[in-house]
């Protein structure tokens, strides 16, 4: 009985997903839309992850620019940057129009310079502007950070301009609500703030250069760990930001510097596990390469770890030297493991995968399995051969690379979703269970296939 909703939410989800594909290959725009409208926007980015990119594409133009705009502000910045680069550039231009400027900016860093710039010409003129001027800040500083435009008054004006402003239903004005009003002087330069139990406390007429305050802001190329810093000693919602000049640019609100410090933590763990970014949604083969560029390093690391073995060669028989590379074995084959892991976690946190999904997660992993153990048994079994002039235990240490590495990221990108099914957490116990299987079935393929070609191993 416990299964049940498990069960019903596969069900649901693959029915979900079945009627989606038949709306957008009979191309039913309003069906299309109409799904889309019903579930979350983390659902429908999760949804869009696992199309093809030309069902993907279909789906971003049939639904309204404002329904793709709350999907794409849920997606990672590459993955957001994949949804928009093929489209039309004028569907791409109303897509972004709908965006935060900083997500526009995040996006056009990540697109190729001439589809950015098609994007951008179709774009408002105006905000096309905003977006370019913001584009230009490394993304871990304030200006990288920042809401363009802010909840600004003049020093000459009044009280009672403010709460006329506060009270209206004005669109543009929904962006600022949280923000206190920042003041600035005859010629534009950022002077001071005033919160909103002065205003609430003072008389309509007064003149806002009367009841404002000093106001603590940051210019455009102050670090993310400045930041860190300046809303850990206060209590900001948000932080004004300026050029060098002194002209207000925008805010760094707490809630996107939150974001930001979370994100980077999330990237450093990933980069310890070198994976950078990686999405399952990625072409195969760049998923493969981004994977094999340490992988393929990481021998080197190895051999120096199997020399030390090897330096006692000569005390063992021929059939112990095999165990000098039982250890490269499980380790690389683990390294790999680690990344698919790794992989999971990361799509996990963002809601792009379930622990119903673990069938479609195996069929992509398979496939980089297949590709890297091939290239990495290849490159190991030649190591061993030139190393010890024997063509045989190349291929029985190749091979078992080769077949291990397919176990580890299969198991590796399949675990975390079966332990998260089971209401264990896979960031602890992923890491332990994968270390296990691949040393035990490492062991077993090196031993077992060298039994097998014992008498060519020991002529």
């Amino acid at each position: 009985m416990e299964n049940k909703p498990n069960e019903d939410e596969k069900e649901f989800l693959d029915e979900l997903e079945d009627n989606l594909h038949n709306a957008i290959d009979a191309s039913d725009e309003k069906q299309v839309e109409e799904i889309v409208e019903s579930i979350s926007n983390q659902e429908a980015l999760r949804q869009a992850s696992r199309m093809n990119a030309d069902d993907r594409d279909q789906m971003m133009t049939i639904i309204s620019p404002e329904s793709a705009a709350d999907m794409l502000e849920e997606a990672p910045s590459g993955l957001a940057a994949d949804m928009l680069e093929n489209l039309d550039s004028n569907v791409a231009a109303k897509i972004m129009d709908e965006l935060h400027s900083d997500t526009q900016a995040d996006i056009i860093n990540e697109i190729d310079r001439e589809s950015g710039e098609a994007i951008l010409l179709a774009m408002e003129p105006q905000i096309a502007q905003e977006v370019r001027k913001l584009s230009q800040y490394e993304p871990d500083t304030a200006g990288g950070l920042m809401e363009l435009g802010a909840f600004s008054f003049h020093n000459n004006e009044t009280v009672g301009a403010v709460l006329r402003r506060l009270a209206s239903d004005d669109d543009q004005f929904d962006r600022y609500r949280g923000q206190h009003p920042y003041i600035l002087d005859e010629t534009d330069k950022l002077v001071g703030v005033i919160s909103l139990r002065s205003l609430l406390r003072s008389k309509r007429s007064i003149k806002l250069a009367e009841v404002m305050q000093d106001v603590t802001s940051v210019s455009v190329d102050t670090s993310q760990d400045e930041l860190t810093i300046l809303f850990d000693k206060n209590n900001f919602l948000g932080v004004p930001v300026t050029d060098h000049q002194g002209y207000l640019m925008g805010v760094v609100s707490r809630i996107e510097h939150a974001e930001a410090e979370l994100e980077r933590s999330e990237q450093q763990s990933l980069s310890r596990q070198q994976i950078g970014d990686e999405l399952r949604s990625m072409p195969l083969w760049q998923r493969a390469k981004r994977r094999l560029s340490w992988l393929s390093s990481n021998i080197v690391l190895n051999i120096i770890a199997a020399s030390v073995i090897a330096s006692y060669e000569s005390t063992l028989t021929a059939v112990i030297a095999i165990a000098i590379f039982l250890p490269m074995v499980s380790d690389m084959s683990g390294c790999s493991g680690n990344q698919a892991v790794g992989v999971s976690m990361r799509e996990l946190s963002l809601g792009l995968t379930r622990p119903t999904d673990i069938f479609h997660v195996l069929r992509k992993e398979l496939g980089v399995g297949i590709i890297n153990g091939f290239i990495l048994g290849i490159l190991i079994g030649l190591v061993v051969w030139f190393w010890k002039d024997n063509g045989y235990l190349g291929i029985v240490i190749g091979l078992a690379l080769s077949l291990n590495t397919l176990i580890a990221v299969s198991i590796g990108g399949t675990v975390p979703l079966i332990l998260k099914h089971f209401g264990i957490d896979p960031a602890v116990a992923s890491g332990p269970l994968l270390t296990t299987v691949t040393d035990m079935a490492g062991f077993f393929l090196v031993l077992s296939l060298a039994t097998f070609f014992m008498p060519q191993l020991i002529a």
